[in-house]
């Protein structure tokens, strides 16, 4: 396909910084970063959507993941095994990305979302600080499972795979907001990876786009680790509602179209 105009490669940078920005944060980048794609690139395949965006997001990830690596030292006992299967899982995902509709995902991850949404907004208390529900083997079993199912969807499709992470983290282990989000960027960053294991040999990735959008996210990322750290965990519980919200009315709206 042509390159695109100097003003959607602006556009698209611009998106990238912001996605990049609220993904280090809590998640949900892709809300942003994915719809800009399809609307900036309309002659792309899906496949080619997913696979520039994953580019996009894996240079903002190393970002933020670094920086929460230095600032707030999450436990690798926890993230080590997290990423890995996180990693197995969006190879999985990644491969049959192209054969799974859209639509089969959609009423779902709605689901998914409205109970996560309503279940934080009810517990106002969860996620403030650390109070893990498990210990030993158990905890890393866990971490494990929650790694290898949403790095699945990561690399099948992708948007909320941030938060997912964080929920998960919050209310399945126990961890702080704070904490959660630093081992989220760790087990987002290992599903792009995934996925780009896959994508990449495909010659799936529109290169320029996304290592320009990458430049972009990668900035943001840096930004949004360092507001989450000094802004703390009642911070970040609140722009994770606010995300949340946002993914609820998009993929409800998408949902309700495809019905009518």
């Amino acid at each position: 396909m042509d390159d695109p105009s100097l003003l959607t490669f602006v556009l698209l940078a611009l998106a990238g910084l912001l996605a990049g920005w609220i993904d280090a944060v809590v998640g949900g980048g892709g809300l942003i970063q994915l719809p800009a794609l399809l609307v900036g690139l309309p002659g792309a395949s899906p496949v080619q959507v997913l696979a520039t965006n994953k580019i996009a997001s894996v240079m903002g990830t190393s970002a933020s993941s670094l920086t929460y690596y230095r600032q707030v030292g999450p436990d690798p006992r926890t993230f080590v095994p997290l990423m890995l299967l996180a990693f197995a899982g969006s190879v999985g995902g990644a491969v049959l990305a192209s054969h799974i509709p859209k639509e089969a995902f959609d009423p779902i991850v709605l689901v998914a979302l409205v109970l996560v949404g309503a279940y934080v907004l009810l517990k106002p208390s969860i996620g403030l600080l650390t109070s893990l529900r498990f210990s030993g083997h158990r905890h890393t079993l866990a971490a494990m499972a929650a790694g290898a199912v949403i790095g699945f969807y990561d690399g099948a499709l992708g948007p909320g795979t941030g938060s997912f992470f964080v929920f998960t983290l919050v209310g399945l282990l126990g961890y702080s907001f704070l904490e959660a989000s630093a081992k989220a960027r760790m087990a987002n960053w290992a599903t792009n990876v995934g996925a780009l294991v896959v994508f990449i040999p495909q010659g799936a990735v529109l290169w320029k786009v996304g290592l320009v959008m990458g430049a972009c996210n990668l900035l943001g990322g840096y930004l949004g680790a360092r507001t989450a750290v000094a802004k703390g965990a009642g911070f970040v519980r609140a722009l994770f509602v606010v995300v949340v919200g946002a993914f609820v009315v998009k993929i409800g709206s998408d949902v309700v179209g495809a019905l009518w």
